[in-house]
């Protein structure tokens, strides 16, 4: 039985496949991370889903109550995101959130 932080990196392998010849993983934040063109999208940290998000989304996504910002470090990290389960509980919403990391990624390789 895996826990619900390795079925939770399983489901984002799986929802980044469109993407996958620009995909790596890295160990990063102290959990998994996805990376689009070497920069990073989304991961998972103690059963949490991390999102980058662009700045001009932020106070919008921040209105989702499933929402936190990520403050690990003690302080929120500038369009970086936590999900709660709840808000990453069907494929469809990991997908928006999986969406709005490689959303993040493009605009910050170009």
């Amino acid at each position: 039985m895996k826990n619900k932080s390795e079925e939770l990196v399983l489901r984002i392998r799986a929802a980044v496949k469109p993407w996958e010849e620009y995909i790596t993983e890295k160990r990063m934040f102290g959990g998994y991370c996805t990376l689009y063109k070497g920069k990073m999208c989304v991961g998972e940290r103690k059963e949490r889903l991390m999102v980058r998000v662009v700045s001009e989304k932020m106070e919008e996504v921040m209105k989702n109550p499933q929402v936190k910002p990520m403050d690990f470090t003690g302080k929120p990290m500038k369009e970086f995101i936590f999900v709660m389960e709840s808000g990453y509980d069907t494929e469809e919403k990991l997908q928006q959130w999986i969406e709005l990391g490689i959303e993040h990624a493009i605009r910050k390789s170009k």
